[in-house]
Protein backbone atom coordinates (compact mmCIF):
# COMPACT_ATOMS: atom_id res chain seq x y z
CA UNK A 1 0.00 0.00 0.00
CA UNK A 2 1.71 3.47 -0.86
CA UNK A 3 1.74 6.00 1.80
CA UNK A 4 0.39 9.92 0.23
CA UNK A 5 3.41 12.05 0.18
CA UNK A 6 1.11 14.87 2.44
CA UNK A 7 -0.26 13.88 5.55
CA UNK A 8 -2.64 15.25 7.93
CA UNK A 9 0.83 14.32 10.59
CA UNK A 10 2.87 16.18 7.95
CA UNK A 11 0.94 19.69 7.88
CA UNK A 12 0.76 19.39 11.55
CA UNK A 13 4.75 19.27 12.31
CA UNK A 14 5.66 21.27 9.46
CA UNK A 15 3.16 23.85 11.19
CA UNK A 16 5.10 23.49 14.58
CA UNK A 17 8.16 23.73 12.84
CA UNK A 18 7.45 27.21 11.09
CA UNK A 19 6.02 28.47 14.43
CA UNK A 20 8.82 27.48 16.25
CA UNK A 21 11.67 28.73 13.53
CA UNK A 22 10.05 31.92 11.79
CA UNK A 23 10.44 34.24 14.80
CA UNK A 24 14.07 33.15 15.59
CA UNK A 25 14.91 33.96 12.00
CA UNK A 26 12.51 37.12 12.23
CA UNK A 27 14.77 38.24 15.09
CA UNK A 28 18.18 37.44 13.70
CA UNK A 29 17.23 39.81 10.54
CA UNK A 30 18.44 43.24 10.84
CA UNK A 31 16.17 46.05 11.77
CA UNK A 32 15.86 48.71 9.12
CA UNK A 33 16.68 52.37 9.89
CA UNK A 34 13.72 53.95 10.38
CA UNK A 35 12.26 57.57 11.69
CA UNK A 36 9.96 56.71 15.13
CA UNK A 37 6.42 56.81 12.81
CA UNK A 38 4.21 59.28 13.64
CA UNK A 39 0.79 57.35 14.50
CA UNK A 40 -2.51 59.11 13.38
CA UNK A 41 -5.27 56.99 15.56
CA UNK A 42 -6.68 57.74 18.94
CA UNK A 43 -4.86 55.22 20.55
CA UNK A 44 -1.69 57.39 19.71
CA UNK A 45 -3.32 60.20 22.10
CA UNK A 46 -2.06 60.11 25.80
CA UNK A 47 -3.03 62.21 28.34
CA UNK A 48 -0.88 65.45 29.10
CA UNK A 49 -1.19 67.30 32.46
CA UNK A 50 -2.04 71.30 32.17
CA UNK A 51 0.76 72.05 34.51
CA UNK A 52 3.41 71.30 31.90
CA UNK A 53 2.02 74.10 29.82
CA UNK A 54 0.55 76.55 32.07
CA UNK A 55 1.11 78.41 35.44
CA UNK A 56 -2.69 77.76 36.39
CA UNK A 57 -6.14 77.03 34.52
CA UNK A 58 -7.51 80.77 34.26
CA UNK A 59 -10.97 80.16 32.82
CA UNK A 60 -9.86 76.90 30.75
CA UNK A 61 -7.45 75.88 28.74
CA UNK A 62 -6.31 74.03 25.42
CA UNK A 63 -3.33 72.30 24.24
CA UNK A 64 -3.49 71.51 20.49
CA UNK A 65 -0.24 69.05 20.48
CA UNK A 66 0.67 68.98 16.38
CA UNK A 67 2.90 65.66 16.67
CA UNK A 68 -0.04 63.77 18.00
CA UNK A 69 -2.72 65.69 16.02
CA UNK A 70 -4.94 65.55 19.28
CA UNK A 71 -6.40 69.19 21.71
CA UNK A 72 -6.68 68.83 24.91
CA UNK A 73 -9.26 70.88 26.99
CA UNK A 74 -9.07 71.67 30.77
CA UNK A 75 -12.01 73.10 32.57
CA UNK A 76 -11.01 76.37 34.96
CA UNK A 77 -12.06 74.60 37.90
CA UNK A 78 -10.21 71.54 37.23
CA UNK A 79 -13.12 69.30 36.74
CA UNK A 80 -13.11 68.38 32.91
CA UNK A 81 -10.59 67.26 30.83
CA UNK A 82 -11.26 66.16 27.18
CA UNK A 83 -9.37 64.81 23.84
CA UNK A 84 -10.37 65.70 20.72
CA UNK A 85 -8.65 64.11 17.57
CA UNK A 86 -7.36 67.25 15.12
CA UNK A 87 -6.39 68.59 11.36
CA UNK A 88 -2.70 70.58 11.95
CA UNK A 89 -1.01 72.65 9.93
CA UNK A 90 0.60 70.94 6.20
CA UNK A 91 3.93 72.37 7.37
CA UNK A 92 5.91 73.81 9.92
CA UNK A 93 6.24 76.85 7.66
CA UNK A 94 2.16 77.52 8.56
CA UNK A 95 2.43 76.23 11.98
CA UNK A 96 2.55 78.87 14.44
CA UNK A 97 3.57 77.64 18.00
CA UNK A 98 2.65 79.40 21.30
CA UNK A 99 0.41 81.06 23.57
CA UNK A 100 -2.74 82.94 22.74
CA UNK A 101 -6.14 82.85 23.63
CA UNK A 102 -9.90 82.57 22.19
CA UNK A 103 -10.72 86.15 21.52
CA UNK A 104 -14.43 85.39 19.59
CA UNK A 105 -16.25 82.34 19.18
CA UNK A 106 -18.94 82.39 15.82
CA UNK A 107 -21.85 79.67 15.13
CA UNK A 108 -22.14 79.44 11.48
CA UNK A 109 -18.70 81.57 10.72
CA UNK A 110 -18.13 82.87 7.02
CA UNK A 111 -14.69 82.79 5.55
CA UNK A 112 -12.28 85.34 3.98
CA UNK A 113 -9.10 83.86 2.96
CA UNK A 114 -5.80 85.59 3.65
CA UNK A 115 -4.12 87.41 0.96
CA UNK A 116 -1.74 84.44 0.44
CA UNK A 117 -4.03 82.05 -0.07
CA UNK A 118 -5.90 84.32 -2.86
CA UNK A 119 -2.53 84.47 -4.57
CA UNK A 120 -1.91 80.56 -4.24
CA UNK A 121 -5.42 78.98 -4.82
CA UNK A 122 -7.36 82.15 -6.25
CA UNK A 123 -10.11 81.24 -3.03
CA UNK A 124 -12.76 83.69 -2.44
CA UNK A 125 -15.07 84.62 0.22
CA UNK A 126 -17.45 81.61 1.23
CA UNK A 127 -20.33 82.45 3.42
CA UNK A 128 -21.45 79.63 6.09
CA UNK A 129 -22.81 76.61 4.82
CA UNK A 130 -21.43 72.82 3.73
CA UNK A 131 -18.82 74.47 1.57
CA UNK A 132 -17.39 76.46 4.10
CA UNK A 133 -13.90 75.20 5.58
CA UNK A 134 -14.78 76.72 8.80
CA UNK A 135 -17.15 74.17 9.34
CA UNK A 136 -20.17 74.82 12.08
CA UNK A 137 -18.58 76.65 14.42
CA UNK A 138 -15.06 78.70 15.06
CA UNK A 139 -13.11 79.92 17.63
CA UNK A 140 -11.18 82.81 17.23
CA UNK A 141 -7.65 83.20 18.37
CA UNK A 142 -5.78 86.67 19.55
CA UNK A 143 -3.56 85.80 16.07
CA UNK A 144 -5.17 86.93 13.07
CA UNK A 145 -5.94 84.44 10.73
CA UNK A 146 -5.43 81.52 13.36
CA UNK A 147 -8.72 79.49 14.57
CA UNK A 148 -10.14 76.58 16.06
CA UNK A 149 -12.65 75.43 13.98
CA UNK A 150 -15.10 72.57 12.62
CA UNK A 151 -14.64 70.93 9.49
CA UNK A 152 -17.25 69.32 6.32
CA UNK A 153 -14.32 67.26 5.29
CA UNK A 154 -13.88 65.09 7.23
CA UNK A 155 -10.74 62.70 5.92
CA UNK A 156 -8.71 66.11 7.43
CA UNK A 157 -8.68 65.08 10.77
CA UNK A 158 -5.70 63.01 12.10
CA UNK A 159 -3.94 64.80 9.35
CA UNK A 160 -1.72 67.57 8.26
CA UNK A 161 -4.03 69.72 5.72
CA UNK A 162 -4.46 73.02 6.69
CA UNK A 163 -3.28 76.26 6.12
CA UNK A 164 -2.34 76.69 9.95
CA UNK A 165 -5.64 76.30 11.89
CA UNK A 166 -6.79 73.35 14.20
CA UNK A 167 -9.56 71.60 12.56
CA UNK A 168 -12.23 69.19 14.55
CA UNK A 169 -15.28 67.26 13.26
CA UNK A 170 -18.26 69.67 13.13
CA UNK A 171 -20.01 67.84 16.17
CA UNK A 172 -16.58 67.81 18.27
CA UNK A 173 -16.16 71.88 18.04
CA UNK A 174 -19.99 72.25 18.41
CA UNK A 175 -19.27 70.72 22.06
CA UNK A 176 -15.79 72.41 22.58
CA UNK A 177 -17.61 75.58 21.47
CA UNK A 178 -20.41 75.01 24.38
CA UNK A 179 -17.20 74.81 27.18
CA UNK A 180 -14.57 76.62 26.21
CA UNK A 181 -15.31 80.18 26.88
CA UNK A 182 -14.10 83.51 25.62
CA UNK A 183 -10.06 84.17 27.46
CA UNK A 184 -9.54 80.30 27.68
CA UNK A 185 -5.79 80.35 26.88
CA UNK A 186 -4.60 78.28 24.27
CA UNK A 187 -0.96 76.44 23.50
CA UNK A 188 -0.14 75.31 20.02
CA UNK A 189 3.38 72.81 20.45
Amino acid sequence: MSHPLLTRRHLILSGIAATVVTPAMAQSLPEPEAEAPVRHNLSSFSAQDWRDHFDDLGKAAIVADTTSRALHFWAGDGSDYRIYPTSVPRSDELTKRGYTKIVRKRVGPDWTPTASQKERFGWTYMPPGPDNPLGTHAMYLSWPAYLIHGTHDTRKIGRQSSDGCIGLYNHMIEALYQIAPIGTQVRIV
